[in-house]
């Protein structure tokens, strides 16, 4: 009779010692300490690692529009009638990090009559998409030229990172550089 007596007893105290239990078990501890956790740090992590490439790749671009501008300073571009898809070709050999360069990349080469009339073409629209409309005027010897050069980068996870600033989740990576024209062949600049 006395075991029927406990027996009530001892089921409602049975809720509050699984609660204690399961308070004090730290066996899988790590394993929930590391699935808030990992999230996060994974993130961060991923994060890094684009805004890594993106820093390459934009270095990258920079260098090369400073040696392809240096063609055009020198007139070898227009010496040797080198065409639009000919320095685009040149350009696209020289990079490294960018994937389908000859439907990706936009050259815009501009030239002007004095640094203070120079102005940036626009690169992106109001809706966010990028500008197809480019000109490749090299100009001629004491010319002031505009190399403007830019592209999509596609960015793997946009919503993830936050580093898409292109319609579509892209992240527009460009690069200019202005200079004049040195006085090449039997041309001698005006001004």
């Amino acid at each position: 009779m006395s075991k029927q007596h406990r027996g009530p007893a001892r089921r409602a105290h049975l809720p509050r010692y699984r609660w204690s239990r399961f308070t004090r078990a730290d066996s899988g501890a790590t394993a929930v300490e590391f699935a808030l956790l990992g999230a996060p740090f994974f993130a961060l992590l991923y994060a890094m690692i684009e805004v890594s490439i993106l820093y390459f790749a934009t270095a990258n671009l920079d260098s090369v529009v400073a040696e392809a501008g240096r063609l055009i300073r020198t007139g070898q571009v227009q010496s040797s009638g080198m065409s639009e898809a000919q320095f685009k070709d040149y350009i696209c050999g020289e990079l490294s990090l960018i994937s389908d360069c000859q439907a990706n990349l936009r050259i815009d080469v501009r030239n002007f009559t004095s640094f203070g009339s120079l102005s940036y073409p626009p690169l992106v629209d109001a809706d966010g998409n990028i500008v197809d409309t480019t000109v490749f005027q090299p100009g001629t010897a004491g010319d002031i030229v505009l190399v403007n050069v830019y592209y999509s980068y596609g960015i793997v996870s946009p919503g993830m990172v936050g580093l898409s600033n292109l319609e579509g989740g892209g992240r527009l990576i460009a690069s200019a550089v202005a200079f004049r024209n040195e006085p090449f062949g039997n041309i001698l600049p005006t001004s």
